[in-house]
């Protein structure tokens, strides 16, 4: 996996300068990974993934600022986000920046290797370990509001539970367009028609709602 085609290109952001020469000499002495840049904030993040097309956006959560607009501009970047802890707060924001792999800052640098490997295959990575799915990120680390099993279905038809699944498996609006031999047009329409049913206005607070409902019933 150490050709030019088959290495995973990485695009760093953090604030400090150190920080990021530091990360850049571990990610490129391992076989397979290419560091293709350095942002020191927000906004270059989002102009370098735009420019870049990166695999991996390995980013401190201190400087999240614009990389929402990165995230959802550069759909084929999985995100990574480096932080000093993992508790429901920093889970919940790294989930809204659509990350799929969070790390504490101080991780051993095989974990760093590990979790990128893992994003990169699809899974999730939280702490030192692959996670199965967003579902099980969510109910490990987000604020649940009700334990109690919940039978409505809130006026969802049965195409917009299947998007709902979708969406709480981690899917793209493409790969849900794939796996439902739809359009993503379609799949987008279904979630607005979803979001405006439940009241929400994200994915991630969708996610959470059919979590806390027991929309989808139980594992």
């Amino acid at each position: 996996m150490d050709n030019g085609h088959d290495r995973v290109r990485i695009l760093i952001s953090d604030d400090y300068a150190i920080f990021r020469a530091g990360l850049r000499k571990l990610l490129e002495a391992e076989p397979g990974f290419q560091v293709i840049g350095e942002a020191a904030n927000g906004e270059e993040a989002v102009e370098l993934t735009r420019e870049l097309k990166p695999d991996i956006l390995l980013l401190d959560l201190a400087v999240s600022r614009g990389v929402r607009e990165s995230a959802a501009s550069s759909c084929s970047a999985h995100i990574v986000a480096l932080t000093t802890a993992i508790d429901q707060a920093h889970m919940v924001e790294a989930l809204a920046l659509g990350a799929r792999g969070v790390l504490l800052k101080d991780s051993a640098t095989p974990l760093l290797f590990e979790g990128i490997r893992c994003v990169m295959t699809g899974g999730y990575w939280v702490g030192h370990e692959r996670v199965a799915s967003l579902a099980q990120v969510l109910r490990d680390f987000a604020p649940l509001t009700s334990s109690e099993t919940n039978s409505k279905n809130f006026g969802l038809t049965r195409r917009e539970f299947d998007i709902v699944a979708a969406v709480v498996a981690g899917y793209t609006n493409k790969d849900t367009a794939q796996n439902l031999s739809v359009s993503e047009q379609t799949v987008k329409h279904h979630l607005t028609n979803i979001f405006d049913k439940l009241g929400v206005y994200s994915r991630l607070e969708l996610a959470l709602f059919a979590i806390n409902h027991q929309l989808l019933g139980e594992d």
